[in-house]
């Protein structure tokens, strides 16, 4: 379960957030995710995953990990030390990328926002936090910009739904009408300064809030009361795991990892040879391009069961006796009413109707259907 990861600080005590006594009181499970102690869920993961498809969701995620990059090289750091082409994002709005090694393999999938000239935020998977921030600090070398870690400095709620847009705006004067999926503006929601990004991690409509911590009950509460009419339920990693995975969206440390460049994840679109000077990783990376061209690796796919059995993370996928391939996410999709799984397997099972593959579940070879990522899309 992506949730099971452990990464306990030094002291080996879990990490708070400001939120932490408000999730107590709502009855929330809570679990170890990265060294944070986070809400699992609050009643039924099944009830929390449908209302926020069908109206809304709040979450905490001051977990992620959130970096600032500042100075008149920012742009050129960032351009250096991502596969992306950050100088090239406007400010105000967010571009999706990753930090790779020297060899081509994920350090980490990222989000950048550029919050003005020279002032970037790049948010890191809770997990990988440290990992990308000492990266980034070590690639600074030689440029005239200061890397910071702000993770103490943020908390993150998140509001997802399609009556998120509803909910927020009865909060706030910014105008979010004119905000982009992937953009971001400094606002005041419920009289707290945030910065209000349309990003999201559940294949809806959403927003995600920056705010400093001692904000974060006032604001959570805001949102509760101004969400009580339409719907708006507290949620969990449990069904924003769910989520992501009905949207087709790669979890680190399931579809993405160290061993896997951004060729091999099916996601070489984010490397962009094309920008000026150099970048870790590009010589790596310009030579597994020319591979998967030549030689296409395993693809990953989305696969339905036929039956009840869910299949998990690590289970292999066979097809006439041989093993084609890896499950890297499985749960029960709410939506679909049946299990589902993200898998890597061989190219020629990949296409979307291909029969005779299964998973191994416990010796059993349970039957699946091989189909298109996403299993779900909102209706715009």
């Amino acid at each position: 379960m992506p949730w099971e990861t452990t990464d306990v600080s030094s002291t080996g005590e879990l990490r708070h957030t400001a939120l932490d006594a408000l999730h107590r009181s709502l009855g929330a499970t809570m679990t170890d995710f990265a060294g944070w102690d986070m809400p699992l869920r609050y009643g039924s993961e099944r009830d929390e995953h449908i209302a926020v498809r069908t109206k809304a969701g709040l979450f905490d995620l001051s977990h992620m990990g959130e970096i600032t990059v500042t100075g008149p090289q920012a742009a050129a750091l960032l351009d250096f030390a991502l596969v992306g082409n950050i100088g090239g994002v406007k400010p105000g709005r967010a571009r999706y990328t990753m930090i790779c090694r020297a060899d081509g393999g994920i350090l980490d999938d990222l989000i950048v926002y550029r919050l003005g000239e020279t002032e970037y935020m790049v948010v890191a998977n809770a997990s990988n936090a440290q990992v990308v921030l000492d990266a980034l600090t070590e690639r600074a070398a030689g440029f005239d910009a200061e890397v910071r870690d702000d993770r103490d400095a943020y908390a993150l709620l998140a509001v997802q739904g399609p009556q998120s847009p509803g909910i927020l705006k009865s909060l706030t004067d910014a105008d979010l009408d004119g905000l982009k999926y992937y953009a971001g503006l400094p606002g005041t929601v419920a009289g707290v300064p945030a910065l209000i990004a349309r990003t999201g991690y559940t294949g809806e409509d959403g927003f995600e809030l920056f705010v400093k911590p001692e904000h974060a009950v006032e604001l959570w509460q805001a949102l509760t009361k101004a969400g009580e009419g339409v719907g708006l339920v507290p949620c969990g990693l449990s069904c924003r795991d769910t989520l992501r995975l009905e949207a087709g969206m790669p979890l680190y440390g399931h579809e993405l990892s160290t061993s896997l460049t951004p060729f091999d994840a099916g996601l070489g679109r984010v490397v962009k040879f094309e920008k000026e000077g150099d970048f870790v990783g590009r010589e790596a990376l310009r030579e597994a391009a020319a591979r998967a061209e030549q030689n296409p690796p395993r693809v990953l796919v989305g696969l339905v069961a036929e039956g009840r059995r869910v299949p998990r993370a690590g289970y292999a996928v066979v097809a006439g006796g041989e093993v084609i391939g890896e499950v890297t996410s499985g749960a029960p999709s709410p939506t679909l009413g049946k299990p589902i799984a993200m898998a890597y397997v061989d190219a020629a099972h990949a296409a979307p109707g291909s029969t005779g593959v299964g998973v191994d579940i416990r010796g059993s070879h349970e039957p699946y259907e091989v189909v298109a990522l996403p299993f779900y899309k909102r209706q715009k």
